[in-house]
């Protein structure tokens, strides 16, 4: 995701699950313009750190996502944010978080059908 008014309409209608290291913000599928293929965007905000450490975060949380892709419904948004404790946490507690942030945003959107 790079527009601006898909990370509003993700996170301002879309389901919330908050966690130590990130929050995430589902709006399932499909969104106005019709397409299949779910979308992923990310805020890693200053608060995280400096540059390299904030590109470092956002690298390690695409990377997990990117395993996660298939669970989306098609043509959903994905907002993920970090929280600062992101920069040093192990990339098995990230992953944990995204999980655990990701399982109940899909029960929440399979309960809302």
């Amino acid at each position: 995701m790079r527009r601006r008014h898909e990370f509003t309409l993700a996170v301002r209608r879309g389901n919330r699950a908050g966690r130590p290291h990130l929050v995430a913000h589902l709006l399932p599928g499909p969104v106005a313009d019709g397409e299949g293929n779910s979308r992923v965007g990310f805020i890693v905000s200053k608060a995280v750190g400096n540059s390299v450490v904030r590109n470092r975060v956002e690298r390690r949380l695409r990377h997990l996502v990117r395993d996660r892709l298939y669970l989306l419904p098609p043509g959903s948004l994905l907002v993920v944010r970090a929280n600062p404790k992101a920069a040093s946490a192990p990339s098995t507690d990230l992953a944990r978080d995204l999980d655990q942030a990701l399982d109940r945003l899909l029960r929440q959107s399979a309960k809302g059908r």
